[in-house]
C-alpha cells in the first residue's frame, strides 16, 4: 500500500480551491466570504470523491495487468478509467453548483472545469503509477536480497558440511595409529578430540566467530596434533592487534594447518614449523616447505573450500603466496561491524 497521507492532506484542498479558480467557474465578486468559504469546502469535497475514487480505481485496476504485457496498456487503461470517472464526478459536481450558486450557467466554463479536473486526475495518475512502480521496485529488490540472503546461507551450509568427512578422515586416521602403536595416547587422544568436536559442532552453522575462540580452539587441536607427532610440529603466534574485535569462519585456522602436515613431511630433527601472524589486512598462516616424496591421498577441498567461505562472507579471497622455502596463506580481516 503507498503511504500518500502528506500527499492528500496537501493537493485535495490545493485542488479544490485550484479547480474552480482555473476554470473560472466560480464568480467571486457575487460572493460574501462566509459564501466564498462554502463554496470552496464545496469543491474541497469534489475534489476528494475524484482523487479517492481515482486512487481506488487505479488499485483495482493494475493487478488485472500481468508483466508481460508491458506497462503501455496498464497506464492507458488507468488513466482513461479514471479521467472518465473524473468527468462523471466533475460534471455532477458542476451542475450541483450551478443549481444552488449565484453563477449562471455556461457550456464554456462548464467545459473549462471538466477539462481541469481531468488534466489534474491524469497528472495523478501518473504520479500514482511512479509510486506504485518505485514501491514494486523495492519489494523486487527486498525480494532479490532475501533470496540472496538465503542463498548464501544455503552455499555457506554446503561448503561447512564438506569440512565434515574431511576432518573425520584425517583424525580416524590417526586415532587408528595411535590405537596401534600407543594406547594411553589413543585414549588422551581420544578425549582431547571430543572438545575439538565440540568446538566445531558448536560453530559449523556459524559464518563466522570471534578470531579468539577460533585461537583457544587451536591451541586445543594442536595439542592433538602434538601428541600425535610428538616433537616434530612448532606453532608460533604473534599477533599484533585486537583479537576481540576480529572475527573468521570457524576452523579456517584448522584447515591450514591439517593442509600444512598434509603436504610435507617432517621428523625431529627438521620439524614443521607453523606461525601465525596477523596485521591490519591479513592473517597468515606460514610453513615451511618440505614436500613429500610421494603423492598425497588428498580430497582437494581445504583451500577451495576456506576461498568460498571467504568469498561469500565478506566479498574477499584468500591470497596464496609461496616460493622455495615457506607457503603462506593471507586471509582477509574482518572486523566486528
Amino acid at each position: 500500500m503507498i503511504k500518500d497521507a502528506y500527499l492528500r492532506i496537501f493537493f485535495i484542498p490545493l485542488l479544490g480551491v485550484a479547480i474552480p479558480f482555473i476554470s473560472g467557474i466560480i464568480t467571486y465578486s457575487l460572493y460574501s466570504v462566509p459564501e466564498l468559504i462554502a463554496s470552496n469546502l464545496f469543491f474541497i469535497l469534489t475534489s476528494f470523491v475524484i482523487w479517492m475514487g481515482s486512487y481506488k480505481l487505479h488499485v483495482k485496476i493494475r493487478p488485472l495487468y500481468t508483466p508481460s504485457w508491458g506497462p503501455f496498456p496498464k497506464i492507458i487503461t488507468v488513466s482513461a478509467s479514471t479521467a472518465l470517472y473524473g468527468v462523471c464526478i466533475g460534471s455532477i459536481s458542476s451542475f450541483i453548483w450551478y443549481k444552488f450558486s449565484h453563477d449562471i450557467f455556461t457550456w464554456n466554463n462548464f467545459y473549462k472545469f471538466i477539462a481541469v479536473c481531468v488534466a489534474a486526475v491524469l497528472v495523478f495518475t501518473l504520479v500514482y503509477e511512479i509510486l506504485f512502480l518505485t514501491k514494486e521496485r523495492e519489494l523486487d529488490s527486498r525480494l532479490v536480497d532475501e533470496m540472496d540472503k538465503e542463498l548464501t546461507q544455503a552455499e555457506m551450509l554446503a561448503l561447512t558440511n564438506e569440512m565434515d568427512p574431511h576432518f573425520i578422515f584425517n583424525s580416524l586416521n590417526a586415532m587408528s595409529h595411535l590405537i596401534l602403536s600407543n594406547p594411553m595416547q589413543a585414549h588422551l587422544f581420544n578425549n582431547n578430540l571430543a572438545q575439538v568436536f565440540k568446538y566445531f559442532l558448536k560453530n559449523k552453522n556459524q559464518d563466522l566467530i570471534p578470531l579468539k575462540d577460533e585461537l583457544a580452539f587451536i591451541d586445543n587441536y594442536f595439542f592433538l596434533l602434538q601428541i600425535r607427532y610428538e616433537n616434530k610440529l612448532q606453532l608460533q603466534t604473534e599477533l599484533n592487534g585486537d583479537t576481540d574485535t576480529v572475527l573468521i569462519p570457524p576452523c579456517a585456522i584448522q584447515v591450514l594447518i591439517e593442509n600444512a602436515i598434509k603436504h610435507n613431511e617432517f621428523s625431529s630433527e627438521n620439524p614443521l614449523n607453523i606461525k601465525i601472524n596477523m596485521n591490519r589486512q591479513y592473517l597468515t598462516v606460514t610453513n615451511n616447505i618440505r614436500p613429500k616424496p610421494h603423492s598425497v591421498n588428498s580430497t582437494n577441498i581445504g583451500l577451495k573450500n576456506l576461498s568460498s567461505r571467504f568469498k561469500i562472507t565478506c566479498r574477499k579471497d584468500i591470497t596464496i603466496q609461496k616460493n622455495h622455502s615457506y607457503f603462506s596463506v593471507n586471509l582477509p580481516v574482518i572486523k566486528k561491524p
